[in-house]
């Protein structure tokens, strides 16, 4: 039974007495984009959880269709006229940062900034028939929200460079025996693996899970504060050209 719960109108958060807290982006209306008003109550949840005490497990999911679809074309069109600067990266620093295990069941397909979210938790797993990808390129832009190196931890260099070059999307099964992800299942499976796993942490102390939290996620943190320079830095030399805002307009993916 849930004990408490924070709820707004795209993003649910419910914790149980367990101490497992389960975070549902429900936007399909937009299909979970991240709009300004998206990021903002995602980040609002995030913050709740993060000052939770009682906290031993996050579970991260979308809806049964799109686990997180990146930015919706507003967004980049503004950031593109340098009329909005870029927040999403809180996005991915408050993921690596929760103290305790973050589980993303990215059931759904995630793509672009949707993917970086997924790839911000500790256990990721992904479903068979959903597509996956790093899309920025296609838009004429370099990754963001420290993709560029979060893909690393659950691929190889190589694969990651070569999903980033292409912008190709790859249905989960394709990623089979390439990747490091913890699973790939039938997308019917993999709450019911997110949350199974979720209750095996659980049962463990809270301290011994945060501090071996902190230990284990050293190296990601570190590595994304030093990316994140350098995906701002490459964002500002690509921005920049005229052309990209023709890109974005006629390879935006509705």
């Amino acid at each position: 039974m849930h004990k408490s719960s924070t709820k707004t109108s795209l993003i649910s958060l419910s914790k149980e007495s367990s101490g497992i807290s389960t975070l549902i982006m429900n936007d399909r209306a937009c299909k979970n984009a991240l709009t300004p008003k998206f990021v903002e109550e995602l980040i609002v949840c995030l913050n709740v959880a993060k000052a939770d005490n009682t906290l031993k497990v996050l579970v991260l999911a979308g809806t049964d269709d799109i686990f997180c679809s990146g930015a919706d074309l507003d967004t980049l069109i503004k950031l593109c006229k340098r009329e909005l600067q870029p927040v999403d990266i809180i996005l991915s620093k408050l993921i690596l940062d929760i103290p305790v295990p973050v589980i993303s069941a990215m059931q759904g397909h995630a793509i672009g900034g949707g993917l970086a979210i997924g790839l911000c938790a500790d256990v990721a797993i992904l479903a068979e028939e959903s597509r996956y990808g790093c899309s920025f390129m296609n838009m004429g832009f370099t990754p963001g929200m420290g993709i560029t190196k979060l893909m690393e931890h659950y691929m190889s260099p190589a694969i990651a460079q070569e999903m980033q070059y292409t912008g190709n999307y790859y249905l989960g099964r394709e990623l089979k025996g390439k990747t490091n992800f913890n699973y790939i299942l039938p997308k019917s499976e993999v709450l019911e693996k997110a949350n199974s796993i979720a209750e095996a942490m659980a049962e463990k102390p809270r301290k011994a899970l945060s501090v071996l939290k902190r230990y284990q996620s050293m190296h990601r943190r570190k590595m994304f504060e030093e990316t994140y320079s350098i995906e701002t830095m490459m964002h500002e030399l690509t921005f920049n050209e005229e052309e990209i805002l023709k890109i974005i307009q006629e390879n935006y993916v509705r």
